[in-house]
């Protein structure tokens, strides 16, 4: 599915970051950074022209592909990883940060990677995450139609008990980030550190 949403001239979701990522930046801590389910690579070339060490994974070729391109046009130098996130392996206290960017994954799955998000994380790592709520389909505008795929500050306090959140909050915003996500949304941002 995902290969066939990228496969196209345009950038599905648009060059420029992601507006929660880019505003609350400072937050990451320098050093590496790792993005879950990159897709085409606009908020991994973002974070490397800031000065982080990005490693952007994702399971589309086609849209990895695509970031590699991005990248080389801004400059930017940024790991693409091409891979299945049920099977990378996160590692152990290997990242100052993590970032998820509308990336939606069933809740079986989601709570397996979440489980390696907070191994992968170093001591004071961040994780910063902004998702569609389940009030999302409502809208229409973006995420699809599975509230199983979606988040609410509940299920991020549930399935990340390790992380302290020093923001999480529930709101209603404009998205407007490539054709895919335009109109208002009902999305969750967070940013949490594990202690």
């Amino acid at each position: 599915m995902w290969d066939e949403r990228y496969n196209s001239q345009e950038y599905a979701y648009g060059t420029k970051p992601n507006y929660f990522l880019k505003k609350h930046v400072s937050a990451l801590p320098k050093g590496r950074i790792l993005s879950l389910g990159e897709g085409e690579g606009r908020n991994a070339v973002f974070l490397a022209k800031q000065g982080y060490s990005v490693t952007a994974v994702d399971s589309s070729l086609v849209g990895l592909n695509k970031g590699k391109k991005l990248a080389k046009e801004q400059g930017a130098e940024v790991e693409f990883i091409h891979a299945d996130l049920n099977e990378y392996d996160l590692g152990q206290a290997h990242w100052d940060g993590i970032i998820s960017i509308f990336f939606p994954l069933p809740s079986l799955l989601r709570k397996t990677l979440y489980k390696q998000v907070q191994h992968g994380l170093k001591n004071q790592g961040v994780f910063l995450i902004e998702a569609y709520r389940p009030e999302q389909v409502r809208f229409g505008t973006g995420g699809g139609t599975s509230v199983d795929t979606m988040q609410s500050a509940q299920s991020l306090s549930d399935e990340l008990p390790s992380l302290n959140f020093n923001l999480l909050v529930e709101l209603e915003r404009n998205v407007v980030e490539g054709v895919f996500h335009t109109g208002l949304g009902a999305v969750v941002q967070g940013i949490a550190t594990k202690m």
